[in-house]
């Protein structure tokens, strides 16, 4: 059969092929972002009791109404600020889905979406599939700061869409309320839509406050805040995540979720539901990952890598330049088969593939991986 291809030049994601390579040689893997412990037995138990209560049968088409109403809890504890569990707020198969939702629904031939480079790999398909234009903004290391004199430079008739990512993955940088001012901004008298990724909201370190979109009035305004219950639970199989706009907004994106997914795993969605009434199970996510993210980097500061410490996911950065030269993906793989221990390059997610000689390492990891990630990083 002749077809074209509508992703030419999309071929296996890093991810998989890194943890191929780990699995393969049997490596420690810190490539891919997921733990490598449980999620609370607790939680479990939740979904199961669902499961045998008879919460076998199809959500409602946002979701179920007792979690939506507790993410609208959530969120006005956390950042005093509503949306109407009703219409404000949908339950999505994972934050990718709700991605990938929000940009069919909104992004046209033709038009213009900014992403920030290194960004997350699901933004630029999404945006080709639809016929879009992905304008692409490189953050320079090692700071992964944004000029927004540059964003304000390529902001035009044509923009429809601006993606930003805070908590950012993969350079675990974090927005400041003033990044957030000057967005606010740039889009204030636009019909430009936010989309802003925050999958790792719980997770943000050294005292500092999660700076989400839905804290600016006219940002929230034209905004879709989306959040992952996979991050925070520590169960990145379930694909469970949600996303929240205001109800003009939201009523445009389930006219696609509805011929997309129509609604997630119920008992799933009934467990988490349950399980968020005590908010002490996401509350304490910052403290648990700073302990990982300074164990790791104190079992590593003797080490030849440099580091920036991480300010929130729970990913770190680490800077090669002062041991080798190599092109990063090589170093990825090599480190991989001859050493033992698996990362992810970020020239893959930068734009013209730019090489800043680091790689990412996940610290969401038990304490003895992290130690035994330690003493091969400190041989390199």
């Amino acid at each position: 059969m002749q077809h074209q291809s509508k992703l030419p030049n999309v071929g296996t994601t890093i991810f998989s092929i890194m943890s191929k390579l780990s699995n393969t040689h049997n490596a420690i893997n810190l490539s891919q972002g997921f733990p490598n412990f449980e999620s609370d037995q607790k939680l479990t138990d939740l979904v199961s009791r669902a499961m045998n209560s008879g919460y076998n049968h199809y959500a409602p088409m946002a979701g179920n109404l007792e979690l939506r109403k507790a993410i609208a809890k959530k969120i006005e504890r956390l950042y005093n600020t509503n949306y109407h569990p009703e219409t404000e707020i949908t339950v999505t198969a994972g934050a990718t889905q709700a991605i990938f939702t929000i940009i069919t629904t909104f992004i046209n031939p033709g038009d213009e979406v900014i992403i920030f480079r290194p960004a997350y790999d699901s933004y630029e398909p999404a945006i080709t599939l639809n016929g879009g234009k992905t304008v692409s903004i490189q953050l320079e290391a090692p700071s992964f700061s944004l000029d927004w004199s540059t964003v304000k430079a390529k902001v035009n008739s044509q923009t429809k869409m601006i993606i930003i990512n805070t908590p950012h993955n993969p350079s675990g940088t974090v927005f400041s309320k003033e990044d957030m001012l000057e967005l606010e901004k740039i889009t204030k008298n636009t019909n430009i839509i936010v989309l802003s990724d925050e999958v790792y909201e719980h997770m943000v370190f050294d005292g500092e406050k999660h700076q989400s979109a839905c804290l600016f009035p006219d940002l929230k305004s034209r905004s879709f805040v989306v959040a992952s219950f996979c991050k925070t639970f520590h169960n990145t199989g379930w694909r469970v995540g949600y996303c929240c706009a205001p109800k003009e907004l939201m009523k445009e994106f389930m006219k696609v979720h509805q011929f997309n997914v129509f609604c997630i795993h119920h008992p799933t969605q009934k467990g988490i539901a349950d399980y968020m009434q005590e908010p002490n199970h996401y509350l304490g996510l910052s403290a648990f990952y700073q302990q990982k993210r300074d164990l790791f980097l104190n079992l590593i500061k003797d080490s030849r890598f440099k580091f920036i410490p991480s300010k929130g996911t729970y990913f770190q950065v680490l800077d090669y330049s002062e041991i080798t030269q190599e092109y990063d993906v090589a170093l990825a793989k090599r480190l991989t088969i001859e050493y033992g221990i698996a990362s992810i390059p970020l020239s893959v997610f930068n734009s013209h593939n730019l090489d800043n000689k680091v790689l990412r390492f996940c610290f969401a990891k038990t304490d003895d991986t992290l130690k035994k990630a330690a003493e091969i990083l400190n041989c390199i």
